[in-house]
């Protein structure tokens, strides 16, 4: 029996294109952790550490989904390199003003302008569509890109904060710094399985949100974010309750293991079922997954009924990322995927903040509370869409796009 996962890098310059991608994709998970545990050494302020790192996801939450719209637009390569150099040139001035105590703003305004980091997922996703567009290799790459995400923010997230309190508390935010100017310099280099600039017809311009299948992504998908972020929050307080603060990084690994385990052998599937249902359980499961972890008042406990819920992670990614590929025009693709991603991001910030309220208020056994509400959204947002989302796909768009 062949293995899928071989099959989709047989196409050239695939695994160029993919290798370039997870290390220009670094900073994502290294980049808001790096920057708290960078200022909270270096000002001993956690507000401030936690503003300036804020200031960053949101300002990257509101202008990512722009810039892949202009990527559409334009091109990669006559995007991603004056975007990526605005960046880089942010994320040192970030680091040149925390090492010489330079004034607070001039920290708010380089987090600011670091904002412009690119969606590097929706990039790499781009050309595995433009390579395998309308064949079942789609899936496998896509189920790929869900592990390659979830390796990220396991390896990330260790690396950015280990460095940081190891060597040099700018450590972190320097690292994925360097990954991302030399990830996006080989990742545009490589010209070959650059996505073709479509055409945009009068009557389908605007934004790709006006589309109804990315609204109802975008939105399950905050949803589903809101669960993730919980999750975090909720461990780190919860270990420290029962006396084991120290678990919660291998609680979480855990938890993301399990979705990693997941991702790869759903990607090697070929079910037959349709997408838009296929989402819908995966939504379903991980609604249900939820309930358990109510219950857990060990740390063992806590660590298995993680294991579990992290397994519905993955799936719930590809099918997303599978429906929006197939629903939006490609001329509006990165721009759609771009926003699912930013669907998540939101999400993942609506949870550590709404958990970390209640767990203040009602104490640290209930914060996985919020993740069962958030769940709840999630599968009435799956269920109500499930017209709209198993309409049939845009064919002819798409022929005469290729065409």
């Amino acid at each position: 029996m062949s293995n899928p996962y071989s099959e989709i890098f047989r196409a050239p310059g695939t695994k160029g294109f993919a290798a370039a991608g997870f290390l220009a994709r670094l900073p994502l998970a290294m980049t808001t952790m790096g920057i708290v545990a960078m200022l909270s050494q270096t000002h001993g302020e956690y507000w401030l550490a936690g503003a300036v790192s804020a200031t960053f996801a949101l300002t990257n939450a509101a202008l990512a989904p722009q810039i892949s719209r202009l990527i559409d637009r334009k091109g990669q390569s006559r995007v991603l390199v004056p975007v990526t150099i605005v960046t880089v040139i942010a994320f040192i001035t970030l680091l040149v003003a925390t090492r010489y105590d330079w004034p607070v703003w001039t920290l708010f305004v380089s987090a600011l302008f670091a904002g412009a980091l690119p969606s590097m997922p929706a990039m790499v996703r781009a050309r595995w569509s433009e390579i395998y567009r309308d064949t079942p290799q789609l899936g496998t790459a896509f189920a790929f890109e869900s592990v390659a995400d979830e390796m990220v923010y396991i390896t990330g997230s260790i690396f950015s904060v280990g460095l940081s309190v190891t060597l040099f508390p700018e450590a972190g935010v320097l690292l994925s710094t360097i990954c991302l100017a030399i990830g996006m310099v080989l990742f545009v280099a490589q010209k070959s399985t650059e996505p073709k600039v479509r055409p945009v017809e009068r009557h389908q311009g605007g934004s790709a949100f006006a589309l109804r299948p990315v609204q109802l992504i975008t939105v399950t998908l905050i949803a589903v974010g809101t669960i993730f972020g919980t999750a975090e929050v909720t461990v780190i307080a919860l270990t420290r309750e029962l006396g084991a603060p120290a678990a919660a990084s291998l609680v979480l690994g855990g938890y993301a293991a399990g979705s990693l385990v997941i991702g790869l052998i759903f990607g090697a599937m070929k079910p037959k079922m349709p997408l838009a249902r296929q989402f819908l359980i995966a939504i379903g499961v991980a609604a249900l997954t939820t309930l358990p972890l109510l219950m857990a008042n060990t740390v063992p406990v806590l660590a298995l009924l993680l294991l579990v819920s992290g397994m519905a992670i993955s799936p719930t990614f590809i099918t997303a990322f599978g429906l929006i590929e197939r629903l939006v025009p490609p001329a509006k693709l990165t721009e759609g995927i771009t926003w699912a991603m930013t669907g998540i991001a939101i999400g993942m910030a609506v949870g550590s903040f709404s958990s970390g309220w209640v767990i203040d208020q009602f104490g640290a056994s209930n914060g996985f509370w919020v993740s069962v509400v958030a769940g709840a959204i999630a599968l009435l947002c799956a269920l109500a869409g499930q017209r709209s989302l198993a309409a049939p796909a845009p064919r002819a768009t798409r022929q005469a796009a290729v065409a």
